[in-house]
C-alpha cells in the first residue's frame, strides 16, 4: 500500500510541475496558441515514443539479458560436466556394446565447424542407445551419485535453469536415477527392478550425450582454451591423453 501511495504522490507532483511550467510560459509570453500547438504536438508523439521504448528498446534489452543468461547457464553446465557429467558419460560408454557406432561421430576436433556439430547432434538423435546391465556396478554408481547429491541440489536451486529445458531434463533424469538406486536393495534386485533401472540409466545416457555435444559447441565458440581441455577428456575417445594432445597440436600447427 505504501508503494502505491508513493507512486500516486509522485504522479501528482509531476502533473503539478507541468501545470506550473505551462502557467509560467503563459505569464511570460501570453501566447496560449503556442502552448496548445506544442502541447498537442507532444501528445501526438507519445504513441510513437511508447512504441520505441516498449517494443524496440525493451526488445534490445531483453535480447541482451537473455544472451547474458544463456552465458551464465553454459557456465553452470560446464561445472556440471566437470563434476558429474563427464564421469557419467565415461561410465555409460563403457557398458554400451555398440558405442563404436556413435563414438566415431563424436570425436570432436579443434577444426570442427557448425555443420560438424549439427551432424553429431543428428547422430545422437538417431542412435539406438543400449547398455549391458550385467556389467553395471550399481553400488559404485549409487555411491558416486550420492556423493554428488549436494552439488546437484545446489544446481536445481538456481531459478535460471528453468530457461534451459534440455539441461533441466538431464538433471531430472540424474536425480530420478539416484533416487531409484538409493531406495532399492541393489544386491537382491528382481528382474522387473533391473529392467526399470536399465531404462533409467539409458535415459540419463541419452540426455547426457546431446547436452555434451551442445556444451562442446559452446566451448568451441566462446572458450577455445577450455575447448581444448574438454577434447582431451572426451568420453567417446579411447585414445590415450598423449595421443589426443599430439593430434590437437598437429591440428593447430597445420593452420
Amino acid at each position: 500500500m505504501k508503494k502505491s501511495d508513493w507512486r500516486v504522490r509522485f504522479s501528482i507532483l509531476l502533473i503539478l510541475s507541468s501545470v506550473l511550467l505551462y502557467s509560467f510560459h503563459y505569464f511570460v509570453f501570453r501566447d496560449i496558441h503556442h502552448i496548445f500547438l506544442y502541447l498537442i504536438g507532444e501528445l501526438a508523439f507519445i504513441p510513437i515514443e511508447v512504441l520505441l521504448v516498449s517494443l524496440v528498446v525493451d526488445g534490445v534489452i531483453k535480447i541482451r539479458e537473455r544472451q547474458g543468461l544463456i552465458e551464465k547457464l553454459n557456465l553452470i553446465i560446464g561445472v556440471y560436466f566437470n563434476e558429474v557429467g563427464t564421469t557419467i558419460l565415461k561410465y555409460c560408454t563403457s557398458i554400451d556394446p555398440k558405442v563404436d557406432q556413435i563414438a566415431e561421430s563424436l570425436i570432436v576436433c579443434p577444426n570442427w565447424e557448425e555443420r560438424d556439430f549439427k551432424k553429431a547432434l543428428e547422430k545422437c538423435k538417431t542412435y539406438n542407445y543400449e547398455i549391458e546391465f550385467h556389467k553395471i556396478d550399481l553400488e559404485k554408481m549409487n555411491e558416486f551419485l550420492l556423493s554428488k547429491r549436494g552439488f546437484l541440489l545446489r544446481l536445481l536451486e538456481n531459478p535460471n535453469l528453468l530457461e534451459h529445458e534440455t539441461f533441466t531434463h538431464l538433471l531430472t533424469a540424474v536425480f530420478h536415477l539416484e533416487d531409484e538406486l538409493s531406495s532399492r536393495n541393489l544386491s537382491e534386485l528382481r528382474q522387473d527392478e533391473k529392467e526399470h533401472l536399465a531404462i533409467d540409466i539409458k535415459r540419463v545416457y541419452m540426455a547426457s550425450v546431446s547436452q555434451w555435444v551442445l556444451y562442446m559447441k559452446h566451448l568451441k565458440n566462446t572458450f577455445p582454451y577450455l575447448f581444448v581441455t574438454a577434447i582431451s577428456n572426451n568420453p567417446f575417445d579411447t585414445r590415450t591423453k598423449e595421443e589426443i594432445e599430439k593430434n590437437i597440436k598437429a591440428t593447430y600447427y597445420s593452420k
